[in-house]
């Protein structure tokens, strides 16, 4: 009887934990989730650099530590400006003078932002 009576309470026992399920709550990182840090200088002047030429421009005069970039395109001239800010970042202002394109500044600023992979 004594034996009957353990493998009785084992299966009884083994029973109670298969229908025991414990659930561990799963851990999500939302998809619009990004990490961000500071934009490095050379590689941005570099995007400037190559989103003037992605748009045609000649480029004339590019002086890194003074990061300014000028370039010519259908007797227009256009200017990149690169600074850096307080917080590590680097300001970017593309602007052009006599330019018969309109859209020239927008494209070349979706070139840069391509370039930098926004």
């Amino acid at each position: 009887m004594t034996r009957a009576a353990l493998l009785l309470i084992a299966c009884a026992g083994s029973l109670c934990c298969a229908g025991c399920t414990y659930y561990v709550p799963a851990t999500t990182v939302p998809v619009t989730q990004t990490v961000t840090q500071p934009a490095n200088f050379d590689r941005s002047f570099n995007a400037a650099l190559g989103a003037m030429q992605d748009q045609g421009i000649t480029i004339q005069r590019s002086d890194a530590s003074g990061g300014v970039i000028v370039g010519t395109r259908d007797n227009g001239t256009v200017t990149a400006n690169l600074s850096r800010q307080a917080d590590g970042s680097v300001r970017v202002a593309f602007s052009a003078t006599d330019a018969r394109d309109p859209d020239l500044i927008d494209r070349i600023t979706r070139s840069y932002n391509a370039r930098m992979g926004r």
